[in-house]
């Protein structure tokens, strides 16, 4: 049941952000005073729309994004400049230019040409074009502040939290003992089980010395395999010395993110582990947090074509295991979102990965609609950027103005990488219904 809601409202919030999304266009588009007929969230057949005043808000069936419509989102060209090959097209693309350029000018009702989107200043068009990305920065941004600022980030304390049976090994890495009790061969018992730490203890010095954090502990037993020490712990308020053998294990290696580099080294162990505790971080940390993020989202978005080939020919076609740092589509996070509700985790940490989650979606969200190609908001702001820049030169060389730029022109291109992310998006759907990535 859990799993169920947790799903169900990780939809929700994917829906409300593709609603602020088109909110972020909508808003600065009727403060400019431009005439929009829809905001709709979601694409295909309408499932529920009412208007209000002259805009139709709705919902549309498949809500895997969506739209607002402005009037006059194509300039009109003037008669000169449209070649005779667009006059008369005859090729596929041609024809949809000529009939997009027609149904554009046929939105524009007489007399209301002032308040179409080609009569702005490019300024203006470009805020407007920027505001849906924005908003989703905005959401993320407020999004990693509840989880930084209000839930707070898992510190280690110097407390154990659980004490292990066993002692790892290249054959028995997970150090689990067998359904007996006993360890596996070839393991050893924990040392932390032997000298008789139990959950609960708190470690406060090593051979004398005071240990204020668990790093502190565990990077000297780390750098202590194969030695002796006395642990001082405090035990139902009284201080117990306890005597160690620390054992030398191969442990892994993990870079300065904190992932494991898939690198081994033999070091000190003995088979504890800490009690967390949740410590609030100042809010000059979320956008420290959200530059490293973004750095890797734009990594991400570049090797983005190599993962989904890897994806179709590796996992989908060969049957390999499905990399964890494959594409996901709304399916696959949804479905992430509800393994997060029903894992077995105290209620910050489940909070803090489901907030987080739909945080670095937006995240993505943002830098992804910035991609400079029609049909992303990113397309249409270079075309805007295009356009001011061509008019400057212009001024700068005494030559006259020359006009909007014709953005029609690039409609082929839209609808290529229309189609393209339609395809992108079915493959990733696909993988997501038949190999999910999972948490576990």
């Amino acid at each position: 049941m859990l799993e169920v809601l947790g799903i169900v409202a990780f939809a929700i919030l994917i829906g409300a952000s593709i609603a602020l999304h088109e909110v972020g266009h909508l808003v600065p588009a009727k403060a400019f005073g431009v005439k929009v007929t829809e905001y709709m969230v979601g694409f295909g057949p309408t499932v529920w729309s009412k208007v209000r005043g002259e805009t139709r808000y709705g919902f549309k069936a498949i809500p895997l994004g969506g739209y607002i419509r402005m009037i006059g989102m194509l300039a009109p060209v003037p008669q000169a400049a449209v070649t005779a090959a667009e006059a008369k097209p005859p090729g596929r693309f041609a024809r949809m230019v000529a009939d997009a350029r027609e149904q554009s000018a046929q939105e524009v009702p007489p007399g209301e040409e002032d308040r179409a989107f080609y009569s702005l200043p490019v300024r203006k068009r470009i805020v407007i074009m920027l505001g849906g990305p924005t908003m989703n920065l905005l959401l993320a941004f407020v999004l990693f502040g509840i989880v930084l600022v209000g839930i707070g980030l898992p510190q280690p304390t110097t407390a154990i939290a659980q004490v292990a049976t066993c002692t790892p090994t290249a054959e028995h890495p997970t150090a689990a003992p067998l359904p007996s009790g006993n360890c596996p061969d070839g393991s050893a018992p924990a040392p932390a089980a032997v000298a008789g730490l139990a959950a609960g203890d708190q470690i406060v010095a090593i051979d004398g010395a005071a240990v204020a954090t668990w790093n502190q502990a565990t990077d000297w037993i780390r750098a202590h395999p194969g030695k002796s020490a006395t642990l001082t712990v405090v035990r139902d308020g009284a201080r117990r010395e306890l005597p160690i053998a620390i054992a030398s294990a191969d442990r892994p290696v993990f870079d300065d993110q904190g992932q494991p580099t898939g690198e081994t080294a033999t070091a000190g162990y003995i088979g504890i582990v800490p009690a967390m505790t949740w410590v609030s971080q100042p809010w000059t940390q979320v956008p420290v947090f959200m530059w490293d993020l973004t750095v890797q989202s734009v990594q991400a978005l570049v090797m983005l074509p190599v993962h989904l080939y890897e994806l179709v020919t590796q996992t989908l076609v060969g049957g390999q295991e499905r990399p964890v740092d494959s594409p996901v589509s709304v399916v696959g996070v949804s479905r992430l979102g509800g393994e997060i509700a029903a894992m077995d985790e105290p209620w910050r940490a489940k909070a803090a990965t489901f907030l987080s989650l739909i945080a670095s979606l937006n995240l993505f969200l943002f830098l992804f609609n910035l991609v400079p190609v029609l049909p992303l908001d990113g397309g249409h702001v270079a075309g805007a950027l295009y356009e001011g820049t061509r008019r400057k030169v212009a001024r700068w060389r005494g030559r006259p103005d020359p006009g909007p730029v014709d953005m029609a022109r690039l409609l082929p291109v839209a609808y290529v990488v229309a189609g393209l992310l339609i395809v992108m998006g079915g493959i990733v759907i696909w993988a997501d219904l038949v190999k999910p990535i999972s948490l576990g």
